[in-house]
């Protein structure tokens, strides 16, 4: 390990160095730590967009509703021990879901 403080990347703002500087060993290993996980948290977010850019949609299902997506899923709630299928898909950052069916105990 070198005696000699470590040359900032050219590309991080002056703002941001001088924080840096002024900050104990301790705040920063918390900020690379939460640096890291915000990294990839943006890259998965950006890969998601790009496939959710990039599918298909095939036609649409008969039984789908016209307020829902082609995109959506079916997925089974659980509320006060009855099971009912619901539409599921995600709009931005939420995501929404429209009721379909109870499901049936016979299944």
């Amino acid at each position: 390990m070198s005696y000699e403080p470590p040359t900032p990347p050219a590309n991080l703002p002056t703002e941001i160095v001088n924080t840096l500087n002024e900050s104990s060993p301790e705040q920063l290993r918390d900020v690379a730590t939460y640096a890291e996980a915000l990294a990839e948290h943006k890259e998965r977010e950006a890969r998601l967009e790009e496939s959710a850019d990039q599918e298909e949609v095939g036609e649409r299902p008969d039984e789908l509703p016209g307020d829902v997506p082609a995109k959506a899923t079916i997925t089974i709630k659980e509320i006060n021990d009855n099971r009912y299928y619901y539409w599921q898909w995600r709009e931005g950052d939420q995501i929404k879901s429209k009721y379909k069916s109870p499901v049936n105990p016979g299944e």
